[in-house]
């Protein structure tokens, strides 16, 4: 059973903070002639699930627990209405986070909100072109698609669709070539309204069974006890790409990618993982 509403409280916070600079919903949608997935060959189109009963939109939370595989995530948040604090010096990129992981050799999947890659087209750019990544749909606005979840506004049912896909045409704007057909909702919070009011978009909504703690954190030490002690084979850790927000996580990975695969873990984005579920590949 699809429960209410999925909330994960530590990862919340990070949404709850950021919808602190305004609560007006999104404009200018627009809406792609095709979905993420229709728009590309079926030969090479990523792994997704099948739809959840009643058809809705499937929800990815880890994959098989065979095999020490592990996905690490981050999430580049950026609302709708903070530009003005972008424009006033506030990084919402951590350009030195995606110098660790490529240093490390560390493949990752990128959640990226539409409003932050409009305010970062080149690095957008450069994660959609660079192989070691894949980036995928974290809504247009960062607002919530459920009520009450940790202070983010909301966006109404009749508009999520269309806030998904404008994330998407923000997403190949700015340079990405092929973003993937996962959608990860803002806040992690979502319900059988918002899974039903994106199910026509063919995307798999991916959630994570491990919450590294990062937002706001000072203390990187605490989040590498954290990750280290809640990832299992299989395991999607969430994780933040935005510097003012989460500044200790490009510490947290220099010294958690070590430790992981000291203990046997090998790095997969979420397309393996799902893939492996699916039975795609």
């Amino acid at each position: 059973m699809i429960p209410q509403a999925r909330r994960i409280t530590a990862v919340c916070a990070l949404g709850a903070a950021l919808a602190a600079c305004g609560t007006a919903g999104p404009t200018g949608a627009s809406h792609p002639a095709k979905s993420p997935v229709s728009a590309s060959p079926s030969a090479t189109r990523p792994p997704v699930l099948a739809p959840g009963p009643g058809g809705l939109t499937p929800v990815f939370e880890h994959g098989p627990r065979t095999g020490k595989t592990v996905a690490l995530t981050f999430d580049a948040d950026m609302t709708a209405d903070e530009g003005a604090r972008a424009a006033s010096g506030e990084h919402f990129d951590n350009p030195e986070l995606i110098t660790a992981l490529r240093t490390l050799k560390v493949p990752a999947t990128v959640f990226m909100t539409g409003r932050w890659a409009d305010q970062y087209p080149a690095e957008a750019r450069a994660l959609g072109h660079d192989p070691q990544f894949e980036v995928a749909n974290h809504s247009y606005s960062h607002y919530a698609f459920t009520d009450d979840c940790y202070g983010l506004p909301t966006v109404g049912a009749d508009r999520m669709r269309a806030d998904v896909e404008r994330a998407y045409t923000s997403l190949r704007r700015a340079g990405v070539p092929k973003p993937m057909p996962y959608f990860r909702f803002p806040g992690g919070c979502y319900d059988q309204q918002a899974l039903r009011a994106i199910n026509g978009l063919g995307v798999t909504a991916v959630q994570w069974d491990v919450i590294s703690g990062d937002a706001f954190a000072t203390d990187a030490d605490a989040v590498v006890r954290q990750v280290l002690d809640g990832v299992k084979p299989g395991s999607v850790v969430v994780m933040h790409c935005t510097r003012s927000a989460a500044p200790t996580t490009e510490r947290v990975v220099r010294t958690v990618v070590p430790k992981l695969r000291k203990l046997g873990y090998r790095f997969v984005k979420v397309s393996d993982l799902i893939g492996r579920t699916s039975g795609h590949r």
